[in-house]
């Protein structure tokens, strides 16, 4: 993918392609979700040019950089700007993170164990290490990725007395190494966000050539506990994968006993081309206090989102708190197929576990 040109269709709506000359790989979509579309050639040894399906009028191809090459190992730097292979906003690496991703999809050989009281079968699942980036997505493209994915996921809790107050930061993301596509361009600032500016510099002798300000390590260290992204769990249903990422937040006191708090973040996607939406989320959790709760209610964060082939995937995030310093949660969702039929798809158990270096929550975005 080196060398070949990325481009973007500013205006919502429209199927836009990149197709061979020579037809060696078909037209190929690189983002089928809605809003702003990128494209990129399916191979880098023929001409490419776009074309599009019944092309609106009024579109318009404006040209973002150049792809590179994915790494297939190795790691991407801070300042590397690149393109959501999912979700097609324009986003630049702060830093990594290296995670356990548990996927039980590819559990070990070993046998599965009793069913829990929940109806939820245990299986052994051993972690790989896998890489995540914080990111910042660009603010041009926020609006557009609003219906699929949440732009403020990101929360804190705020400094004081109110222990249920969150802050947010928008634009900030989490985005998995494969996720990723990698693009140059000669922009010294291609990327509109707050934060850009006062985290990155541009030093065209370096390659990216954004370096990390003072500003950006403070803000990493002041709010490492916080930011930090330890385990990744991961399990298909019927086509319907669903991966959840846990966060703790920190705790508070309130009412003379400590409430410790944790955020979620929830991706489902679906990997077959028949069009589902979901219905009904089922919640169990489990707090080491040893109560256990149920939660029902109608789809996630007051969406029923619809998943196909064109928009196949869906993000969000919610947060949970127990009287205790650790517990676990699991559940279903229910979807609905365009038959009127249903079925759950299981959401993988995880761990809720506190920081045992417990520091004083942050303030906001002050250095």
């Amino acid at each position: 993918m080196a060398g070949c040109v990325a481009r973007r269709v500013l205006a919502v709506g429209g199927r836009w392609w990149s197709r061979s000359l020579s037809g060696a790989r078909g037209p190929r979509p690189l983002c089928a979700a809605g809003g702003p579309r990128a494209f990129l050639p399916a191979a880098t040894t023929t001409r490419r040019h776009l074309s599009s399906r019944n092309r609106p009028e009024g579109k318009v191809l404006e040209t973002v950089g150049v792809f590179e090459v994915p790494k297939q190992n190795g790691k991407y730097e801070t300042g590397q700007l690149f393109l959501h292979s999912v979700f097609g906003y324009r986003g630049v690496v702060l830093f990594p993170w290296q995670a356990r991703l548990y996927d039980r999809d590819v559990a070990s050989a070993a046998p599965e164990k009793a069913e829990n009281p929940a109806g939820h079968g245990s299986k052994e699942v051993k972690g790989k290490t896998h890489t995540y980036y914080q990111v910042l997505i660009d603010a041009r493209d926020c609006p557009h990725i609003s219906q699929r994915s949440q732009t403020e996921a990101v929360t804190f809790l705020a400094n004081h007395d109110d222990s249920r107050a969150l802050y947010a930061i928008p634009g900030l993301d989490y985005v998995s190494h494969e996720d990723i596509l990698p693009y140059t361009s000669t922009d010294q600032v291609p990327i509109q966000h707050e934060l850009f500016e006062r985290f990155l510099l541009y030093d065209q002798t370096k390659a990216p050539p954004f370096v990390a300000r003072e500003t950006l390590r403070a803000w990493q260290e002041k709010n490492h506990p916080w930011l930090e992204l330890s385990d990744v769990h991961r399990e298909t249903t019927e086509n319907i994968r669903v991966t959840v990422i846990p966060f703790y937040m920190g705790m508070r006191e309130a009412q003379n006993s400590h409430v410790y708090w944790w955020r979620y973040c929830i991706r489902l996607e679906n990997l077959d081309s028949d069009v589902v939406q979901l219905r009904e989320r089922h919640w169990r959790i489990f707090s080491l206090s040893g109560t256990l709760e149920t939660v029902r209610g109608r789809g996630v964060v007051g969406r029923e989102p619809v998943l196909s082939k064109e928009q196949p995937a869906f993000q969000y995030s919610s947060h949970v708190s127990l009287q205790a310093s650790s517990g676990h949660m699991w559940g279903t969702f229910r979807f609905e197929r365009p038959d009127g039929s249903h079925f759950d798809v299981r959401i993988p158990p995880f761990s809720l576990e506190s920081n045992k270096d417990e520091k004083t929550p942050p303030s906001g975005l002050h250095w």
